[in-house]
């Protein structure tokens, strides 16, 4: 018997990457785990990946730039399975346009909507659960951008990502005394489809020097099992290897400016 048996967690971003590796350790401990994406494909590939393990999924699109759509993620995991012990706020997003000069609202917003907004709205909306309970653990993947800003990671994505690591901390703040805790995790270069997104794609020899999805899923999983006695409030995790990302930030800064 699993560490999380009994236990209902929803992971948001998990048809892909980081959320996609969270969700089946989580499974694998015993959880349920409610899988969020927008895509129902992934998703579906991702509960089918769990029950042939053993484990216990259900799949559940959202398109979480619709902060009620977010919020409605709460709503259908406690009608669905009764309750919500653990939430991974992991789903991300970036702007094709990173420099501060050129991006523009809609995508300065778009980028805010999913990677704050989601995280608040959807945070807010399990509360009320957790909290008569007594208990409940918020994970959140933020971003190395967050400590560390530029261009690479772009203007609006940095700062989205800075809220976020405020927010989670603004939680233990206010609610450990009820049982709550929250973890927020600062990842630096991993291999997952988001890099798609940038001006300049990193090749396949960069992508070797990166993280690969499952070792922040570990951290996640980490924060997610630790006895409720226990929180981390942060972890910080980076590639071992450093590599030069000064053609790519070249790049990045010009993308979006006039012609």
């Amino acid at each position: 018997m699993g560490v999380l048996t009994g236990k209902v967690a929803i992971v948001t971003g998990a048809g892909t990457g980081i959320g996609r590796a969270t969700a089946k350790f989580l499974a694998a401990d015993g959880a349920h785990v409610v899988v969020v994406g927008r895509r129902p494909e992934p998703l579906s590939a991702v509960v089918e990946e769990i029950s042939a393990a053993g484990g216990n999924a259900t799949a559940h699109s959202a398109d979480l730039v619709d902060g009620d759509r977010a919020a409605g993620v709460a709503k259908f995991t406690i009608d669905t399975l009764g309750r919500v012990d653990i939430l991974v706020n992991n789903a991300g997003f970036s702007s094709k346009v990173r420099s501060v000069r050129y991006v523009q609202p809609d995508e300065w917003e778009s980028v805010f909507k999913v990677n704050i907004e989601a995280v608040y709205r959807l945070t807010q909306a399990c509360l009320p659960d957790m909290i008569s309970r007594g208990e409940g653990t918020i994970i959140t993947t933020s971003s190395m951008a967050a400590v560390k800003p530029g261009v690479l990671g772009g203007a609006p994505y940095s700062a989205a990502k800075a809220a976020s690591q405020n927010f989670s901390h603004g939680l233990n703040s206010e609610l450990r005394s009820l049982g709550i805790r929250a973890t927020v995790i600062l990842p630096a270069e991993v291999d997952t489809p988001i890099l798609e997104g940038r001006p300049a794609v990193p090749d396949a020899a960069a992508r070797k020097t990166m993280m690969q999805p499952e070792d922040v899923a570990r951290c996640i999983h980490l924060a997610a099992t630790l006895p409720l006695r226990t929180v981390i409030e942060e972890i910080i995790v980076a590639p071992t290897m450093p590599r030069d990302m000064s053609e790519e930030m070249a790049v990045a800064r010009s993308v979006g400016a006039p012609k």
